[in-house]
């Protein structure tokens, strides 16, 4: 295969190249017992201060804790008929509760977690809890190829390089109530992601951004109405994210798969056209990819609206 090859194929989008039959993982080890918890701040429960705090410690949290925040709208339960901002903090904690709360009490305090919001188990069961199975599901449902639910969705993405002040979070809250639907997560990055270096593998958002940023909106009505409704809902709040977000180029997560940034007609302009959106999801590392593309398949046979293309021919 070769270095270059694998090391393509290792980040930088594996039907660019071929087709991949299997992969060998090295596992890591977990211990016997973890712990999780989910819990949910509205507004008026000093939501404005807790997403202000978390946007200072998510990324600097010890590496055996994963703390992901997701902003929705919901109905408020104190004002009759109205919406307000809601956040759900869920996580998944290398170690017992005891370390758990006690680690949340002294760098996230403003959270207020309570020994009762935690719950232990073992790490193959917090699987099930990170889909969103019900308690005493049994593990071997993970076997099935069965969806749990069939939605239709669209997925934007962003990365955060600096805490979005009080103000610029307000400006957000607002505008989240005016569209409703649009979740947005905060995928917190830092510890090991911060630690690999850019150019090691193809996906370069290491070092430097506190949060990898998801906008989601679902929807199961059927039609091209519909579908281009909730689309527009989440362009909408991506654009309102422009002044918080990285910026020259406005980077990009390869696996949403987000046309919206660039689409590849595979013709004569095909390398301009994948450097739109390659650039936002591969930096530097773009023509890195384009230069092994055009090795190991100049002919391009391998590719998609948003393949890595090859070097334009020259005589």
């Amino acid at each position: 295969m070769g270095e270059d090859l694998f090391w393509a194929i290792t980040g930088g989008g594996g039907s660019s190249f071929g087709v991949v039959l299997a992969y060998k993982i090295k596992l890591v080890r977990v211990p016997s017992t973890v712990t999780v918890f989910q819990v949910t701040r509205t507004y008026e429960e000093n939501l404005m201060n807790i997403v202000y705090s978390y946007q200072q410690v998510a990324d600097k949290l010890p590496e055996e804790i994963f703390v992901r925040m997701t902003l929705d709208v919901v109905n408020s339960s104190v004002r009759t008929g109205e919406k307000t901002n809601r956040a759900t903090f869920l996580t998944l904690f290398l170690g017992d509760s005891e370390k758990l709360i006690s680690l949340m009490n002294e760098t996230f305090p403003d959270l207020g977690l309570k020994q009762s919001d935690l719950t232990e188990m073992s790490w193959v069961e917090s699987v099930l809890f990170w889909t969103n199975f019900p308690a005493g599901t049994p593990v071997n449902i993970l076997l099935s190829r069965v969806p749990q639910v069939l939605t239709h969705l669209k997925r934007k993405s962003d990365y955060l390089k600096n805490p979005i002040p009080k103000q610029g979070l307000e400006f957000i809250f607002k505008r989240m109530i005016e569209l409703e639907s649009v979740m947005l997560t905060f995928n917190p990055y830092g510890g090991r992601m911060a630690e690999i270096p850019p150019s090691e593998k193809p996906f370069p958002h290491r070092a430097g951004n506190l949060a990898k940023l998801q906008y989601a909106t679902n929807w199961n009505e059927n039609g091209v109405e519909a579908s281009e409704k909730y689309i527009n809902l989440t362009r909408k709040l991506y654009a309102y994210m422009t002044p918080f977000v990285s910026k020259l180029p406005r980077e990009a997560f390869l696996n949403y798969r987000d046309v919206d940034l660039g689409i590849n007609h595979n013709g004569r302009n095909s390398y301009l056209e994948g450097a739109v959106y390659g650039i936002k999801y591969f930096k530097e590392n773009f023509n890195r990819l384009v230069k092994i593309k055009t090795k190991v398949d100049p002919q391009n046979f391998f590719r998609n609206e948003q393949s890595i293309p090859v070097f334009p021919y020259r005589k």
